[in-house]
């Protein structure tokens, strides 16, 4: 919350248990700082490996072949874009929530209210989405006898158990889910390189990075088939800007979260790029199948039949680390939702560890619901989720490039104070990566598998419409409807500026 936003909150409303002080600091907001260096960058690099790596890029390779490479190149780019234009907005002003904070202060209450249900329906789909992921790895092991849906439950329940512990568990959580998978990509590159240059394993004698050629052409299914991917790319990155959220709970954030953002390019060449050459040098990619995670594929077409459990394990605490990360953000969402007026007020509400209990509890409620779509559907529960997560979580990045532009805009008119954290290019890169989202967009609606998410869009759009005027209609004088400037915060960061 803005300084101007907990003031008016706490006039208009007698405190109403919310914390008073200002917005950039985590303990205005209530929040205790307990994230470390250590977890941030680990929340950082985990963010961008995920079961949209893990899991989607069998389908993805499937559609794509080789080409599926220069894909997720050129999404990254756009990645990194998207992410240096939050960067400059964190070190602007570091909040908890900050997605939201930032489309209610530059574009009106109403795009702060929209980005705010939106990030958080997308996390509690995002949710559903993983949970349904590791129950399918387990399968892997235990082949139907337990069902898909029971694995399901139990994940879901022990994450929400966990995240009502204390920030710096799920910080810990973090670190290792993510030093688990970064360690796994790291020594399957090493292992395929092996391959390639030793020639042990089954795949010795036909592993050639000539498959990325010599199997149909880089773009085997042409160049309209792997625009068709970017769905199913966009959605493997979704997630990298969690680190935006944990800004309110971080020790030292205008340190942190600079390193953080600054590994994006990196993360992405090693773990994506250099990992999917890797596989697709090793194993041909006609040998992969829509629904079977790449990696375990291509370990058990090495002969390596212990590596592609140790695998599966890898992609199962892939799946559980983003629940987890849902399970964290959507209750600090709702809660920052609820301080603006934009929510019910019991979500305001945090324990003594400084952990909003009411959200969370009910965010898992709802993430619950993949529970059922597990027990109706087993077989296609994960594609049908996975485009309207994809879709609503597209909407934070659209909000943090177009609040940064019109930051960059009044910055510069010396309206506000400038960002020690500016993004390079902008805001052009802005632009471009606005009109790549666009792109993808359309392509969802060519694509019939995932033009679901697009008929479900506008019934969630008129949802939050109507909620927002009925809100309004009720305390329209509140804060959160009012379209007044954050000219106190912006004149006090300036007079700090000038001592």
């Amino acid at each position: 919350m803005t300084s101007v936003q907990v003031e008016e909150h706490h006039d208009e409303h007698g405190g109403n248990g919310v914390v008073q002080g200002a917005g950039s600091s985590g303990e205005g907001e209530g929040y205790q700082r307990g994230l470390g260096a250590r977890q941030i960058q680990m929340i950082a690099i985990g963010g961008a490996i995920g079961t949209g790596l893990f899991l989607g890029a069998g389908k993805a390779i499937h559609k794509a072949g080789p080409s599926l490479i220069l894909a997720y190149a050129i999404a990254g780019l756009v990645i990194f874009f998207i992410m240096r234009a939050l960067g400059e907005l964190l070190m602007y002003r570091p909040v908890s929530g900050s997605f939201s904070e930032y489309a209610r202060e530059f574009l009106g209450p109403f795009f702060g209210f929209v980005t705010g249900w939106t990030y958080w329906l997308f996390w509690v789909v995002t949710g559903i989405t993983e949970v349904t992921a590791a129950a399918q790895y387990m399968q892997y092991w235990t082949h139907d006898a337990i069902p898909q849906w029971a694995y399901a439950l139990i994940f879901t329940v022990i994450l929400y158990g966990a995240n009502l512990i204390s920030v710096k568990l799920f910080g810990e959580l973090e670190f290792w889910f993510s030093m688990v998978k970064v360690t796994a990509i790291i020594g399957m590159i090493l292992i395929c390189l092996g391959i390639l240059t030793i020639g042990f394993s089954d795949a010795g004698d036909t592993a050639s990075v000539t498959h990325l050629w010599d199997q149909g052409g880089f773009f085997p299914n042409g160049i309209g088939s792997t625009l068709m991917t970017l769905q199913i790319v966009m959605f493997a990155f979704l997630a990298v800007e969690l680190v935006g959220v944990t800004a309110g709970e971080s020790k030292d954030p205008k340190t942190v979260l600079p390193k953080a953002i600054n590994t994006v390019p990196w993360r992405i060449a090693v773990f994506y790029v250099g990992a999917l050459i890797m596989i697709l040098s090793v194993v041909p990619w006609t040998s992969f199948q829509p629904g079977v995670s790449p990696f375990v594929a291509a370990f058990e077409k090495m002969g390596l039949g212990v590596g592609a459990a140790i695998v599966n394990f890898v992609v199962l605490t892939a799946a559980l680390s983003s629940c987890n990360s849902g399970m964290y953000s959507t209750g600090r969402m709702l809660r920052d939702l609820a301080l603006n007026n934009q929510g019910p007020a019991f979500f305001t509400k945090l324990t003594k560890n400084g952990l909003p209990l009411v959200g969370t509890t009910v965010s898992a409620a709802f993430m619950l619901v993949g529970v059922w779509i597990n027990y109706q559907w087993p077989g296609e529960a994960f594609n049908y989720v996975v485009s309207f997560a994809t879709i609503s979580g597209m909407w934070a990045w659209i909000m943090i490039l177009a609040c940064q532009i019109r930051y960059r805009r009044k910055a510069d008119r010396g309206e506000l104070p400038q960002s020690t954290f500016r993004a390079p290019g902008a805001p052009y890169t802005s632009w471009f990566a606005l009109l790549f989202i666009g792109m993808v967009i359309v392509m969802m609606g060519v694509d019939k598998d995932a033009r679901i998410s697009l008929y479900a869009a506008p019934v969630w759009a008129a949802i939050l419409v109507t909620a927002y005027y009925v809100l309004k209609a009720r305390n329209p004088q509140a804060a959160a409807f009012s379209k007044r400037k954050n000219v106190a915060a912006a004149s006090e960061d300036k007079t700090a500026d000038k001592a």
